[in-house]
């Protein structure tokens, strides 16, 4: 009996041994594909912050820290584009004649127009109102947008901007499953002095408005 006792214990270790060990790998993967499909959908939303950013500094030659002023731009306010009238012909090709010799002679003509924003930077369809909101934070949580202007190494003022989200936000809803794996992420990120989030553009250089996973 006490033998049979000693056996029973002995196979609940090993069980809950084997049980630990399968939670220690399976655990970190589970977090890894949480992570990419989550990331994949949020540098979405923040190349489509970025190029609404780029379309309101080409009409008012500045950023916006301003979602409300982003989206209504977008929505309501238009952009210039260059329309192209007319072509070269297969003679004018023939004869090496370049589009910009084309454009002299009067054959093709090129004119700025005003066209609406929304159906040009972004479909018709696209849901602007979306664009401050996190995915997967059911709306509690906006990405954090700024902008000013800096001045180069070569003298001149830039504007730039940023907009990001903490992992902290990205995680939020599950914390308590995954902390361990948040606090290891969080920490190679600071150990190798790099955002622990998803970033696009910078406040504090002038870097093309890439984002930290490009």
């Amino acid at each position: 009996m006490k033998k049979l006792i000693i056996q029973i214990i002995l196979a609940g270790i090993i069980i809950f041994l084997g049980y630990k060990c399968y939670q220690s790998i399976m655990v970190p993967q589970r977090f890894q594909v949480i992570k990419k499909h989550r990331y994949e959908l949020i540098t979405q939303r923040l190349k489509d912050i970025r190029t609404a950013q780029e379309a309101f500094k080409e009409v008012y030659g500045k950023y916006t820290p301003s979602f409300d002023t982003l989206i209504n731009f977008i929505k309501y306010d238009s952009i210039k584009v260059v329309r192209s009238i007319g072509s070269l012909s297969d003679d004018d090709l023939e004869k090496g004649i370049t589009e910009a010799q084309a454009i002299k002679e009067g054959k093709i003509i090129r004119d700025t127009i005003k066209v609406a924003a929304i159906g040009n930077i972004f479909p018709k369809e696209f849901e602007i109102d979306k664009i401050r909101y996190v995915p997967f934070t059911k709306r509690q949580h906006q990405f954090k947008m700024g902008s000013t202007t800096i001045w180069t190494d070569s003298g001149i003022e830039v504007p730039v901007f940023e907009a990001y989200v903490t992992n902290m936000v990205i995680f939020e809803d599950l914390r308590n499953e995954y902390n361990e794996e948040l606090l290891q992420e969080n920490g190679e990120k600071q150990r190798l002095k790099k955002f622990a989030g998803l970033k696009v553009g910078s406040l504090k250089e002038a870097n093309n408005n890439v984002g930290n996973w490009e």
